[in-house]
């Protein structure tokens, strides 16, 4: 396990629907190492959205190991886990996940401030994060001012915001056209070449295929790392 950022063993999850159990994750094993850029793909209803809520410590498994970052997450509580994503995830939404009311650099100052930041230096590091994502000229208009691919940046300058130690991003380049989805990747493999740890969730091969190693989710097991 040594260099693991994520280390899974036997992994089950099901849920409960009426009388009947579904088991959507079924004995999963697999393991990411820090600076990695991983693509887990798999079609509608594989068991890859489970499988990501689960590392994202937004739902826990029925049964297995789940070490992040050398924590036992099976052991964590609610607030414990709430802690857990707070420090360790900066997640990157397909539907971007914005305040439609707040400019893209209140957007990303505000976690910052959530988290006990004092106002200037929040808005100081908002600054920054957003010129690192190229969007110097935009940080005053609000989401529907922006495309969808600079809504995408500012997503992904709020999930850097807290130095996460996973971007866990869900379909990113699934709400963009073709252009606006390959500047997205791009700026992935910049950020992974940067040592950023990336676990991107997606349907789509040719997405998968731009990340370094692919990881195959179907009918809710890990066919192929």
């Amino acid at each position: 396990m040594e260099n693991n950022m994520i280390y899974m063993r036997d992994i089950v999850k099901s849920y409960k629907i009426g009388k009947n159990k579904l088991t959507v994750l079924k004995e999963v094993s697999l393991e990411i190492k820090a600076g990695e850029f991983v693509a887990i793909l798999g079609p509608s209803g594989s068991g890859k959205s489970t499988l990501m809520n689960i590392i994202g410590c937004i739902d826990v498994a029925d049964s297995g190991e789940y070490i992040l970052k050398g924590e036992n997450i099976k052991a964590r509580n609610e607030d414990e886990l709430a802690h857990v994503r707070n420090r360790e995830i900066g997640f990157v939404f397909q539907k971007f996940n914005l305040l439609p009311k707040y400019k893209a650099i209140h957007n990303v100052a505000f976690p910052l401030l959530l988290r006990g930041l004092g106002k200037e230096q929040a808005y100081k590091k908002a600054t920054r994060l957003l010129e690192r994502v190229g969007l110097s000229d935009r940080m005053n208009h609000k989401p529907l001012e922006l495309s969808g691919g600079e809504q995408q940046r500012v997503s992904i300058a709020r999930a850097l915001s807290g130095g996460p130690s996973i971007l866990l991003a869900d379909e990113p380049t699934g709400s963009l056209d073709s252009k606006s989805g390959s500047e997205i990747i791009e700026m992935f493999l910049a950020l992974n070449h940067e040592g950023n740890t990336i676990v991107l969730i997606t349907h789509d091969l040719n997405v998968a295929k731009q990340a370094k190693r692919i990881i195959h989710v179907r009918d809710g097991k890990v066919l192929e790392q």
